[in-house]
């Protein structure tokens, strides 16, 4: 039987990365309806909160119960509202490697949330689960992505060629060509940062990150 992640909760600074909730249907449709995230990602499009629901009950859960991944829903602590997502996907549970990918809501932008997110299941994956390589992959006009991976530290390894498929070129909806992807890594030794300081909770998998 493969490995799989337990179901679990991070804290940061001004984030909580939990398990998807049906109750997220409508701010996760809503947030994937903008222009941007539907051009660089491969998500479903049209994204509905019907499909959203169905992720949050099975999908996302038979993904984490496989040993594929994890999906986190991204809440600030202080609202509880949605302003992101990030998806561990491709776990190599041999080489103890997974690639991360992550969303942010428009109205979330512009706020560091998407480093501050990456960085918080970084120092989990590392610390916490034993895992040695995490990895990225941002389209070659994909700059806001670009910059995540450079600020948590990520090394940037080349580049794979027409690997990715743009939807309506980053800038406008319609339409779709073909892009190279910049592969980044990060591995333990790569952080920046002192280890954090992790406490658990027996019981709930909670996890708390601190600076």
């Amino acid at each position: 039987m493969a490995a799989s992640f337990p179901e679990t909760a991070i804290s940061t600074e001004r984030l909580l990365l939990r398990p998807l909730a049906e109750d997220d249907a409508p701010g996760l449709a809503a947030m994937m309806a903008d222009e941007l995230v539907l051009a660089w990602t491969d998500l479903p499009h049209p994204f509905t909160e019907e499909y959203a629901a169905t992720l949050a009950r099975t999908l996302a859960p038979g993904h984490r119960a496989a040993g594929r991944g994890i999906v986190f829903a991204v809440a600030e602590h202080l609202t509880q509202r949605l302003v992101g997502l990030v998806e561990l996907r491709n776990t190599d549970w041999r080489l103890r490697s997974t690639e991360i990918t992550y969303v942010t809501a428009p109205w979330g932008r512009g706020e560091g949330y998407a480093p501050e997110a990456v960085l918080g299941v970084a120092q989990w994956l590392f610390e916490d689960r034993g895992f040695l390589r995490l990895e990225m992959r941002t389209a070659a006009g994909n700059t806001a992505a670009q910059q995540v991976a450079q600020k948590i530290g990520g090394i940037s390894e080349g580049v794979l060629r027409s690997a990715w498929i743009v939807r309506g070129d980053g800038l406008r909806a319609g339409g779709e060509s073909r892009s190279d992807l910049i592969l980044w890594s990060l591995l333990p030794e790569d952080m920046e940062t002192e280890p954090a300081d992790v406490t658990v909770w027996p019981g709930d998998h909670h996890y708390v990150l601190r600076d």
